[in-house]
């Protein structure tokens, strides 16, 4: 448990407390900075509160996934709770954890916010509060069904989040309304975090650059404009290291009268590296290709080596099932979160997780055209000069993330007669 808490983090601890000016307040909001522990304290004094002022009520916790709020939150802040008195029961079957403090006990119920339909998950159900964790990244529809759940006299509405666009409904509607909404609201900077080192403090602001670095170092609520991948020029790339890799694995990004964009990435010394990449422009290159001709483009991209992983675009249906009618590959649907996947991928970019090589000219060609779109009513970037870009994407939010730099399970091709 942490020993010393910054000013930042004590109001955020302690607001609700007997002789608090603020204590009245219907809502507390925590943005700014990555790594300023507004996520962990803002938790502890959610169970704190729940606790002081409640007995038998439930409380709901919610995350873009049940398993992001548990594995962001709820896990770290487990020791923390046991250290400071709790008695926590934990039933995963039900993503229900049962929290008691001296002679009172509530109960605080996991939600993922994902995308729309999410909002029926959470009908239903009566609260006397509830804690968003990254509310940024869930839908309008979402959030305020379970704002509508929070029925109990006394219930509060506990939010955090990193700054996105300034056009964000939550940035419009909560940040810039918080006095009419009675909202305590708090801005976090890294340096109110007084575990991290300065050398800790100078590695994450070296992470980023452009409009994230403006949002997730500086905390500022910043529109995106520009190149994506401002920073990837020049000596960024690098040249094929010697040796054969320790494993090997292939990000697709399917086309037919788009292009159709494939890489093929090895792993050396725990950084991945794209190698060679398979580019075909039907308008540049001679016509539309069929998915046998994309597959046989695939196998020589593949050449001898042994693939331990094909991720393809998840919309390619017919591609998929042509890969994994060879059986020759493992073969799965990349993840496609646009958003989180271009922030994934430039911290793995910036911190060197994944490293382009020289041979691959339309990857490199394409860092220097993708961008994002003007005043568009929803960040994005634009559809144009994104197809090395989506599937190296794709290899950061399904390889790197799932496999972390090593080994990583996949359910191998089935053959022929299997049930």
């Amino acid at each position: 448990m942490w020993k010393t808490f910054s000013e930042k983090q004590l109001r955020a601890l302690c607001w609700w407390r007997p002789g608090s000016p603020v204590r009245g307040a219907s809502a507390l909001i925590c943005d700014g900075a990555v790594r300023s522990g507004k996520t962990m304290c803002m938790g502890l004094s959610f169970f704190a509160w729940a606790a002081a002022k409640f007995q038998g009520q439930a409380f709901a916790l919610c995350g873009k996934t049940a398993g992001s709020v548990k594995r962001n939150l709820l896990l770290p802040l487990l020791p923390m709770l046991r250290e400071a008195g709790f008695r926590v029961r934990w039933r995963p079957s039900q993503n229900l954890l049962e929290a008691a403090l001296g002679g009172r006990c509530n109960r605080f119920y996991l939600f993922g916010g994902r995308d729309e339909s999410a909002a029926a998950l959470i009908q239903g159900i009566t609260l006397a509060g509830v804690l968003f964790d990254e509310v940024a990244l869930m839908p309008r529809s979402f959030v305020e069904q379970a704002l509508a759940r929070c029925s109990v006299e006394g219930a509060v509405f506990w939010f955090n989040c990193n700054p996105e666009s300034p056009s964000h409904w939550f940035y419009r509607e909560w940040i810039c309304k918080r006095e009419e909404r009675h909202a305590l609201y708090l801005h976090f900077h890294m340096e109110d975090n007084p575990s991290l080192s300065p050398e800790v403090l100078q590695r994450y602001r070296s992470l980023y650059s452009g409009a994230f670095y403006e949002r997730f170092v500086l905390g500022k609520w910043v529109a995106a404009e520009g190149l994506v991948y401002p920073f990837m020029a020049g000596d960024a790339f690098c040249e094929e290291p010697d040796g054969p890799a320790a494993q090997y694995a292939i990000s697709c990004d399917y086309g037919t009268v788009n292009p159709a964009s494939f890489g093929l990435w090895g792993l050396w010394d725990g950084v991945w590296y794209r190698v060679r990449e398979s580019y075909y422009d039907s308008k540049r290159d001679g016509g539309p290709r069929t998915d046998e001709e994309h597959y046989a483009a695939l196998e020589e991209l593949a050449g001898e080596r042994e693939i331990s992983c094909v991720v393809v675009d998840p919309s390619a249906a017919s591609f998929l099932e042509t890969v994994r009618r060879h059986g020759r590959f493992p073969v799965r649907a990349a993840k496609n979160d646009v958003l989180d996947g271009v922030r994934a991928t430039a911290e793995a970019l910036r911190s060197g997780k994944i490293r382009v090589c020289r041979a691959c000219r339309d990857c490199i060609r394409e860092f220097s055209l993708y961008r994002w779109q003007p005043d568009a009513p929803r960040e994005a970037p634009v559809k144009e000069n994104d197809h090395a870009m989506d599937d190296m994407r794709y290899f950061v939010t399904t390889v790197l993330a799932e496999g972390g730099g090593g080994f990583f399970a996949l359910a191998a091709p089935r053959k022929e007669g299997m049930k």
